[in-house]
């Protein structure tokens, strides 16, 4: 397997690149900053990847985003996993409070992270497909209250997600929808966890099955799939009294 990763240097996508190199795989990490790369790159030559290289690509530039998948691709001699799991999170205060910082994550959670896919998705269909795994979060199932700015860019890219595996399955192209419950990452350090709280290394290993199964959608921890089973069906004047 060759795979492109896009925010491999921290939290469950350092955890999947890492179960990735153990494989013996070749990788190459895109992201920021340079030293955070190059570190990665290191430990997971140590860890066993057959090879590993890395370039800066930012989330919130996507006019770099064909250039580093054209490096990615001549480095590799082409690719057929995308991983994408970098992203921004922010409390619905904060994003209420910062219009500035609001406009960042709802374009690098959505309409920056679709141009990052139409890329990849240009440069494996061509060639047979392969596989497109992308974090989208449960945070996208409803409008909650809690999330209502940071779930409406997930759940964008959710149904943007969908719809690539419903039409490309069939020329080859795998598309999975990684759906986070609350992880314990830097991403939500100092937040206090919810029961059913995961770790970056468990969901890396759901993920890493989801991969050899072609899964559409993975929840993580599998929990999360009923408590959203649940939350889909509560009518919205029982979701407007509750403060999930």
């Amino acid at each position: 397997m060759k795979a492109v990763l896009l925010g491999a240097t921290s939290g469950m996508g350092r955890a999947l690149s890492r179960l990735l190199a153990e494989r013996g795989e070749s990788l190459f990490l895109l992201g920021i900053p340079a030293d955070d790369l190059s570190r990665s790159a290191k430990d997971l030559e140590a860890r066993g990847a057959r090879e590993v290289g890395w370039l800066e690509c930012d989330l919130l530039q996507p006019k770099g985003f064909a250039g580093a998948l054209e490096r990615a691709d001549q480095a590799l001699g082409g690719f057929d996993l995308v991983v994408v799991s970098a992203g921004l999170f922010g409390s619905q205060e904060r994003l209420e409070a910062d219009p500035e910082f609001c406009q960042k994550l709802l374009a690098a959670n959505f309409a920056n992270t679709v141009a990052f896919c139409e890329e990849a998705r240009k440069r494996m269909l061509p060639r047979g497909g392969g596989t497109l795994c992308v974090w989208s979060s449960v945070a996208g199932e409803r409008g909650r209250k809690p999330v209502i700015l940071y779930g409406a860019a997930k759940a964008g890219l959710t149904r943007y997600l969908e719809g690539l595996d419903h039409k490309f399955r069939s020329e080859g192209l795998v598309t999975i929808t990684v759906k986070p419950g609350f992880v314990r990452t830097s991403m939500t350090e100092g937040l206090k966890p919810p029961p059913f709280a995961g770790e970056p290394d468990g969901v890396a290993r759901q993920v890493l099955r989801a991969l050899d199964r072609g899964t559409p959608v993975v929840y993580a921890p599998p929990i999360w799939g009923l408590v959203m089973l649940v939350i889909r069906n509560l009518p919205r004047f029982v979701m407007r009294r509750i403060g999930f």
